[in-house]
């Protein structure tokens, strides 16, 4: 080994560090296609990596002994982290630039014949493919913590956007439609929120749902509490995309849906629909319940106490039933809502005779003193009936300090 010989070479490389460092920038913009087509990377950023990065090479060349200063390599790689630059076109760059010393000090003993230089070059051979490693593990870790803390970042933000959309506290960028922009929602897409009880606490029930929505093309923002996940979603325009398909894929607690909505100001009353839909499911049932679009469902959810009375006062004989008698008799009535009234159709979704439907009508409207064939006594009901299935009889709501009941009806 030449030591003595190997030292010329290194202060033959850091005579011409500039010019090096030229034909290495040169030589990257040259071949890689990222660097050459974008302006991501300044010339003069470029200059000041690729000097840094030559330097610490030479240093370890002039005293082989000595450990190389990462430092620049570090620098390489957080800074083209920050840039968004891709690390196999960083890894590029640096092979690039190993190759290019390599080239030139091989030109430069082939035209001096100094037999030291000669020597001291198949030592310069072992000590640069050694730095090529060190350098590029340097860069590449250097990234890695660059990129990790620049996704917390992201992620902390984005959900101090939906936690501002969910309050309505608007933050200081601007108010609703400023932090739906911010999050990168569609202009005029239709929104809806998605409410999911956790397993445990603070443990996502919808596990890897922004990129499960993101594979289909779907905007998602997410924030966690200790009792709910909360989200909002945009709504795409292609209807083959089922958003209610994809939550169920993932879901592996209660999940409650707002109807969709088109203004980021009405996130917050979204909220407490999504809260009341995921509260009419049973408790420990894994599935996703949108809440019913009917504006008499609307006004129970909006207003919780009144809708209890509501339901207190209209069914106030019904509720003191036996359980499976009030379940009955409430099933029934849910069924000839949801079916236009007709005893036919209300029989065949309950697997039961029409004439079965009429009986336990008479008797509801008996128990209630209201009778359906009167259009504000029916209204009554209707209205009583959608209290009882979003509010409670005194179970706390999930993710609430309101109380909402549990339903009375079939899941009681």
């Amino acid at each position: 080994m030449s030591s003595t010989g190997l030292a010329a070479l290194a202060r033959w490389a850091e005579d011409h560090l500039d010019e090096l460092t030229d034909e290495t920038c040169a030589a990257i913009v040259r071949q890689i296609p990222f660097y050459r087509d974008t302006d991501v990377v300044s010339g003069p950023d470029m200059h000041k990596s690729v000097k840094g990065n030559i330097r610490a090479t030479i240093g370890v060349l002039r005293q082989p002994g000595t450990s190389l200063d990462p430092g620049s390599a570090q620098y390489t790689g957080r800074v083209r982290a920050e840039q968004g630059v891709p690390l196999p076109e960083i890894l590029q760059g640096f092979r690039l630039g190993f190759e290019m010393l390599w080239e030139r000090l091989v030109a430069h003993v082939r035209q001096s014949w100094e037999q030291d230089e000669a020597d001291g070059l198949l030592t310069a051979a072992g000590v640069l493919w050694r730095l090529s490693d060190e350098q590029s593990l340097a860069a590449t870790e250097a990234y890695r913590t660059t990129t990790a803390a620049i996704l917390v970042a992201q992620q902390h933000q984005r959900s101090a956007l939906v936690e501002a959309l969910l309050s309505g506290q608007p933050g200081p960028q601007g108010g609703p439609w400023e932090a739906a922009a911010l999050l990168r929602f569609p202009p005029n897409s239709q929104l809806v929120v998605v409410a999911a009880e956790t397993r445990g606490l603070a443990e996502e029930s919808l596990p890897g749902i922004e990129q499960h929505l993101a594979e289909h093309g779907v905007v998602s923002g997410w924030r966690l509490t200790p009792a709910l996940q909360l989200g909002l979603v945009s709504v795409p325009d292609d209807s083959a995309v089922s958003i209610l398909g994809l939550l169920r894929e993932v879901a592996t607690a209660r999940t409650g849906v707002s109807p969709p909505y088109d203004s980021p100001a009405e996130t917050p009353r979204a909220l407490q629909l999504a809260r009341t839909a995921l509260v009419t499911l049973p408790v420990g049932q894994a599935d996703v319940q949108v809440f019913d679009s009917s504006p008499l469902a609307g006004m129970m959810a909006m207003d919780p106490r009144e809708g209890r009375r509501i339901a207190q006062q209209v069914f106030g004989p019904v509720l003191t039933l036996p359980a499976e008698d009030r379940a009955v008799l409430l099933d029934t009535f849910d069924a000839h809502l949801d079916h236009g009234g007709s005893a036919e159709a209300a029989g065949a979704a309950l697997c039961c005779h029409p004439n079965t439907i009429r009986y336990r009508l008479r008797r509801l409207q008996e128990l209630t003193g209201r009778s359906l064939t009167d259009p504000r006594q029916a209204s009554e009901l209707a209205a009583a009936a959608y209290a009882v299935r979003l509010l409670p009889l005194a179970t706390p709501a999930v993710g609430s300090d309101e109380n909402v009941q549990v339903r009375v009806g079939k899941s009681d």
